[in-house]
């Protein structure tokens, strides 16, 4: 199996290495604009291989994409970070070239991939790859709903002071700070409802503080986090390779399914070999419907900025 990870930047570097660490692949190439970065960031993963006991090849490239030919699955990360301040939508100028153009590039030499998407806006970027490659919607993965259910298991955890592995819990929605949408009244704790444990001002908090998640580490980092967005990235990734079915939220092109058609938005859906396999239908109750449709007019509306670049 070969991977490539396109961006070596401080997420593309962390979903690199937690790929390299599991060897989820034979191979892995991380690719980059910026002349020696990735081969420097490869050659640095490559000397902790005897430490931490891994045999993945990992081969760092500056742009030449031919080095990734043949790559089973394709993350892109590459695109501007958030600064402090910055929305996740004042983004979509400068990235969705970028996206675009790197699209075009893997499926030059790596037709059959699946596309796995972390650059921002998420939900935009995953849409603007499914519509300008062609490929099988199953095979346009956005990683935004991974990382924000992971974040709000942390939250929960936090309040109920447990483990957030003993904690199913999952957001839909977009991958935006207004257009998220934590599941509090789906949360369980080994399949008791949470709700059971948690005040109503609790959960409004935990709600709250899921859906600033990235804001708020934005603000005290001073630049987009890496190590959960990278860490999504590559359970996506070990999903796929492995064929596990694994249940996560993902941005996935959606064709009548809660509602929504024309449109990449985060649901529960099945990962495995072919990419996304199946969506789940969560049953959502009449508040939290309400809350998905303004979602989705919000990511549309950021789509419809694609238009006009």
């Amino acid at each position: 199996m070969k991977v490539t990870v396109v961006g070596a930047g401080a997420v593309g570097a962390t979903c690199a290495d937690n790929i390299a660490r599991k060897e989820l692949c034979s191979e892995l190439v991380l690719l980059d604009i910026k002349e020696g970065i990735a081969e420097g960031k490869a050659q640095d993963m490559m000397q902790t291989a005897t430490l931490l006991g891994f045999d993945t090849k990992i081969v760092g490239s500056t742009n030449d994409y031919t080095k990734t030919a043949n790559s089973d699955v394709v993350v892109i990360t590459s695109g501007l970070p958030r600064k402090p301040g910055m929305t996740r939508e004042e983004l979509i100028g400068v990235n969705a070239g970028i996206v675009k153009g790197v699209c075009e590039n893997i499926l030059k030499h790596s037709p059959n991939a699946i596309i796995i998407v972390i650059s921002n806006p998420m939900d935009t970027m995953t849409y603007l790859a499914l519509k300008s490659t062609g490929l099988p919607k199953n095979r346009i993965i956005g990683m935004g709903g991974t990382l924000d259910s992971s974040r709000f298991k942390y939250q929960l955890s936090q309040h109920l002071g447990c483990s957030p592995s003993d904690l199913n819990a999952v957001v839909v929605g977009g991958h935006g700070d207004t257009t998220m949408i934590p599941l509090i009244s789906k949360a369980t704790w080994n399949s008791v409802p949470v709700t059971k444990f948690l005040s109503a001002e609790q959960q409004e908090k935990i709600v709250k503080d899921t859906m600033v998640g990235g804001a708020t580490l934005t603000a005290l980092i001073g630049t987009s986090a890496w190590y959960a967005p990278g860490a999504a990235g590559a359970a996506l990734v070990e999903s796929i390779l492995r064929d596990e079915k694994k249940l996560f939220t993902c941005c996935v092109a959606l064709d009548g399914e809660y509602g929504q058609k024309d449109i990449c938005l985060g649901v529960p859906v099945t990962i495995g070999r072919s990419g996304w396999e199946k969506i789940i239908d969560f049953d959502l109750n009449a508040e939290e419907k309400a809350a998905f449709e303004k979602s989705a007019a919000a990511v549309k509306s950021m789509n419809d900025v694609l238009a006009t670049l």
